[in-house]
């Protein structure tokens, strides 16, 4: 009898263990999708279709454009942030050696938040496209 009651004992404390590391497990999950965020769609002159996501990869803050955007053919795309206050960042070169693309990049420290992403032309210095997020992203 005393061994029966040991053997429920043991169930009940795995099968406790098992819910708790499944709820842990969704938690993380929920936590992860927490600090995702994607852009509206592009759109602009040159620019049209395709998003930017913005995560968290540790400490550092990534932007991804989507599979379906188009790089421009254009000579000089570059990406561009805007932030809450209006301020303008001009980053990375999108297309680099090789006709490779930087499809992601990772944000300096001293952007803050971010309301649109921008492709901006350094050579003609025009803006060839924007995504907006729906509120500001930090």
């Amino acid at each position: 009898m005393h061994r029966m009651c040991q053997d429920r004992s043991m169930r009940k404390t795995l099968l406790c263990s098992f819910v708790a590391i499944a709820l842990l497990a969704a938690t993380s999950s929920l936590a992860a999708d927490a600090h995702t965020h994607t852009s509206k769609p592009f759109s602009g002159v040159k620019v049209n279709g395709g998003t930017v996501t913005y995560s968290n990869q540790g400490n550092t803050h990534v932007l991804t454009l989507s599979e379906d955007f188009k790089v421009p053919d254009t000579p000089d795309p570059h990406w561009q942030i805007v932030d809450a206050k209006g301020r303008v960042y001009l980053l990375q070169k999108l297309s680099i050696k090789g006709d490779k693309v930087n499809k992601t990049i990772a944000l300096p420290a001293y952007i803050h938040d971010i309301a649109k992403v921008q492709i901006w032309c350094a050579f003609a210095e025009t803006l060839l496209g924007e995504a907006p997020f729906d509120s500001p992203v930090k």
